[in-house]
């Protein structure tokens, strides 16, 4: 090869080499992008709940920064759950309780705010739900499967050892005793009554008026409104809007979302969300195994 070809093909796979680096840089300056421009003045902050709530990070994370933002007047959390663990549906009650003492939190409820997602709703200073978002679900579940019948096709037989009288209750390789039915319905019940207690001190009700409503059952907007459980039916820009007048906002609120710096190799292998979505299944499934998988959520899905 001559010294004229080899200068062509340097300069060739060169600029294919720059011109690759400059477009991954490019991209990765817009995946690494805040959520929205930056704009100057007040503003009120819009934090969303979406799908399952298996994990409370990110949304105490996104709280909590607006609540550090001067430039943030009030916040909007965005919810649209069927529900999801105990745990993290309290976490994040607590959290907005805690902020509306400093700033007023308002609840959008989108297609859906049930079990969970309604618990979490309670502790805001308004809420807004459109007439057909499907909501209320106040209710505990707990489902433990059992697969000794599959074991004993499988020829399949499981030994366990245990330190402790109750370490291996709801076990999905044995049935349930009776003992153990009952000590579960006690726990069920226990946490059933703490959503209870935060939905009457949420919404500012007798506990007595919030039992009626207490039996899982889903509720459209407009019921709930009837029956006392949201405040007001409406979209999320009158959720908007009536979070800037809360803040002291004149006129129409500008919103901001929290940021969001991303990975480029995460973004091209699907995101943030997706490897969420795979750690949770992951500790889905080894909850399962232990057997115990209690849930603020809707009931069959």
């Amino acid at each position: 090869m001559d010294r004229r070809s080899a200068w062509v093909i340097g300069i060739v796979f060169g600029g294919l080499f720059l011109f690759l680096f400059g477009f991954l840089a490019v991209v990765y300056l817009a995946l690494r992008g805040e959520g929205g421009p930056s704009v100057s003045g007040d503003r009120v902050g819009v934090v969303e709940i979406g799908g399952v709530i298996s994990d409370s990070k990110r949304t105490l994370k996104d709280l909590q920064e607006f609540k550090d933002n001067d430039r943030v007047k009030a916040i909007v959390v965005r919810i649209d759950s069927p529900g999801g663990s105990v745990g993290p549906s309290q976490e994040i009650y607590e959290a907005i309780k805690r902020i509306n003492q400093k700033k007023k939190v308002v609840v959008s409820m989108g297609s859906i705010a049930a079990s969970g997602g309604f618990y979490i709703a309670c502790a805001a200073e308004k809420v807004y739900a459109n007439p057909g978002t499907l909501t209320g679900s106040i209710g505990v579940i707990m489902q433990i499967p059992n697969v000794t019948g599959v074991l004993r096709w499988a020829g399949i037989e499981m030994n366990t050892l245990t330190a402790g009288e109750k370490k291996d209750s709801g076990s999905m390789f044995r049935a349930m005793t009776d003992d153990e039915r009952k000590y579960f319905q006690s726990l069920l019940a226990d946490v059933h009554e703490q959503f209870i207690g935060a939905v009457a001190e949420g919404r500012k009700l007798p506990p007595a008026e919030v039992r009626p409503y207490a039996d899982g059952r889903v509720l459209s907007g407009k019921q709930a409104r009837e029956a006392k459980l949201v405040d007001e039916l409406g979209s999320i820009e009158d959720a908007v809007a009536a979070a800037g007048k809360m803040g002291g906002i004149e006129g129409e609120p500008k919103t901001e979302y929290p940021k969001r710096e991303k990975k480029l190799l995460k973004e091209l292998l699907g995101g943030d969300d997706a490897e969420t979505v795979f750690e949770g299944a992951a500790v889905k499934a080894l909850e399962r195994l232990g057997g115990v998988d209690l849930q603020f959520r809707l009931g069959g899905h």
